[in-house]
């Protein structure tokens, strides 16, 4: 049974969010947007916590503690929300736990939302790590299986059988990971009773980041009329200076439709408007999106405003607004095309992780690394290895910084996890990705995995349908996997349109010895590109500083030794983007957590930046590095747009 077993055994059904007696929503993941049909209450804030610390993990499911407040069936403490718990208390054991942990909140919802029964009430949560499952007094409403995304669930009917009672929502989260999960992993009991307590065992990962859990990104409640704009997707196009937006919306709770599209700019004028729930919106003097670096106005978005009526009366009207970069992409056997000109990707890999709250959503945090990604002068980063947050991609959209979304795909390394569940699962994950991402035009390209085991024999099948899967989703973007395999072996790469190949030449392979950069890289790259005849990009390179450490003649672990490791690599990059390499990618941003381990000191110390935003010497490097490479495309805005940077 799922909820009462051991964490070991956990049976997570394949489905995404499974539909129980609340009505969870499969279709359109449209972000919640406030207008003047929709209303939002934000959830984010403290929440009563509790793990299930029964060797089963399996008293909460066992004693109904959804079937009344947490604080009535044991002790609680805070948590805040979003955030990782790990981090938060003096508490060892909480910090590694593996297994199921418990959130609730009682909410005030408003009384105009609760007595009209034409307004539909949603429950969101951005994300959780990673199966979870939700309570609405006592009602379980929904599961999902899987972090890093958004799930929901209407919720109207229940809080209307008791419109006196509080909305108490309760929030249970495993983090349990099994070959079939995405990231896979394993549970290893450890049955020595001589070396191990009875009942112990440790969660077994392959991915070189902290399993970080708990409820990641905001909780909320959200409005809409019962007829409603459930879905939009945006194809956009241009031919000299007209833009073309083709679109589609999703209308659900009426048999017709009666849609109106209209596109304003950026100062609010009207420039083209539709009516009919599909129709082709044209761009007169279109402002392109373009990437930061790239022109002198990046991240130009229109408004598209999609207003529906049911009726005549106004009080069934639904509207939301999308914005929408007008742009093209497109891949030749040696570049990259943004809007058909070159774009070569300058930038960097990062991690959703900080001090403290983990992965929590943390807005401070997010605007002081753009502020640092364009002093940098860095135009993309991959959302390594997981989805981000929709917040992080609109201020992708908004600065004109390129996205490489990368599915949770990492760590597939058991042959176990090519199997047919496994990719049913992949398979889901990457319908949800492309379903919310789909409209931004900061995000370039997917990402389906991360140096999965590709030379396995049943890689060849799952890579080519997964890759089919994700092309049929979305034919209009290339479609990728990261790979650190041997190029005459790898099964996968023959179905990507980019190669992205991870290397750490002097570092992993001949630690110290920077003198084979220049021959094992350039090896590495002509082989690849002579078997494929496909443009790469380097997703992955760099070398772990312990920042302030410093040793000459350099010495690894040194700032030294990182930034001669950089100089190295970029010396070849500079002779192979003339001709097919069309991106370079730093490994890493920022310093991040992982497990504890004897090659790792706090964490892993590959970042240009410390994981408390401090810059390293590699950090320089790359700066005068990247905006010597934007110097050279001619198209660089004025200074004075840009005072930060001075």
């Amino acid at each position: 049974m799922l909820l009462s077993c051991a964490p070991c055994e956990l049976l997570l059904p394949s489905s995404r969010v499974v539909n129980t007696n609340g009505r969870a929503l499969l279709r359109g993941m449209l972000f919640p947007r406030e207008s003047a049909s929709r209303e939002l209450k934000e959830l984010s804030g403290l929440w009563d916590f509790r793990a299930d610390q029964s060797p089963g993990r399996s008293l909460g499911f066992d004693s109904a503690w959804y079937k009344s407040r947490l604080a009535e069936t044991g002790p609680v403490i805070d948590m805040p929300v979003p955030a990782s718990y790990n981090d938060i208390t003096q508490d060892p054991k909480l910090r590694d736990f593996i297994g199921w942990v418990w959130y609730d909140r009682e909410v005030v919802v408003p009384a105009r939302w609760v007595a009209d029964k034409g307004t539909r009430v949603v429950l969101r949560v951005g994300s959780a790590h990673y199966y979870s499952v939700v309570w609405v007094n006592g009602v379980k409403v929904m599961e999902h299986n899987g972090g890093h995304l958004p799930f929901e669930a209407e919720i109207g009917d229940i809080i209307r059988e008791n419109p006196q009672a509080p909305c108490r929502i309760t929030i249970a989260v495993n983090n349990t990971l099994t070959l079939e999960t995405l990231p896979p992993g394993s549970i290893q009991h450890m049955d020595d009773t001589s070396k191990y307590p009875n009942g112990y065992f440790v969660q077994n990962t392959n991915f070189d980041f902290f399993n970080y859990a708990g409820i990641h990104r905001p909780v909320l409640l959200y409005t809409t009329p019962k007829v409603y704009v459930d879905d939009i997707t945006v194809v956009t196009d241009f031919s000299d200076n007209t833009g073309l937006v083709s679109y589609k919306v999703s209308v659900l709770g009426a048999s017709t439709t009666n849609v109106k599209v209209t596109l304003t700019d950026k100062h609010g004028r009207c420039v083209a408007s539709s009516s009919g729930p599909s129709g082709v919106l044209k761009v007169t003097d279109v402002n392109l999106w373009w990437p930061y670096l790239m022109h002198d106005n990046p991240g130009y978005l229109y408004s598209m405003e999609v207003r529906h009526h049911a009726d005549e009366s106004v009080a069934y009207e639904d509207i939301y607004t999308l914005p929408v970069g007008i742009r093209t992409v497109r891949v030749t056997s040696t570049q990259f095309l943004i809007n058909n000109k070159p774009f070569y990707f300058h930038g960097v890999n990062k991690h959703e992780d900080s001090d403290i709250r983990g992965k929590g959503l943390d807005w401070p945090l997010i605007v002081k690394d753009f502020n640092l990604l364009k002093w940098l002068g860095a135009n993309s980063f991959r959302t390594s290895h997981y989805p981000y947050a929709e917040e992080i991609l609109q201020m992708c959209d908004r600065h004109g910084i390129v996205v490489i979304d990368e599915c949770p795909g990492v760590g597939i390394k058991d042959i176990r996890s090519f199997g047919n569940a496994s990719l049913a699962h992949h398979l889901d994950v990457m319908d949800e990705l492309v379903n919310r991402d789909k409209n931004h035009p900061s995000v370039v390209m997917w990402s389906v995995a991360n140096e999965p085991a590709a030379e396995m024999p049943p890689a060849g099948f799952y890579f080519k349908m997964l890759i089919s899967h994700t092309k049929a989703l979305d034919p209009t973007r290339p479609v990728t996997f990261i790979t650190d395999s041997n190029y005459a072996r790898d099964k996968g790469a023959p179905y990507v349109d980019v190669i992205c190949v991870n290397s750490y030449f002097s570092w992993y392979h001949d630690p110290g010895h920077v003198e084979v950069i220049p021959i094992q890289l350039t090896n590495q790259f002509e082989n690849w590109y002579g078997k494929y005849q496909k443009p790469i990009i380097q997703s992955e390179y760099g070398a772990d500083v312990v920042p302030g450490l410093h040793s000459d003649p350099p010495m690894m672990f040194t700032e030294e030794y990182q930034k001669i490791v950089l100089q190295s690599y970029h010396k070849v990059f500079d002779q192979k983007r003339k001709e097919y390499v069309v991106g370079e990618l730093i490994w890493n941003f920022a310093d991040f957590m992982t497990a504890q381990g004897v090659t790792r000191v706090v964490g892993n110390k590959k970042g240009i930046f410390s994981r408390q935003r401090q810059p390293k010497a590699g950090a320089f490097i790359l700066k005068d590095r990247y905006w010597r490479l934007a110097n050279e495309t001619g198209r660089l805005p004025p200074w004075n747009k840009y005072p930060c940077l001075l």
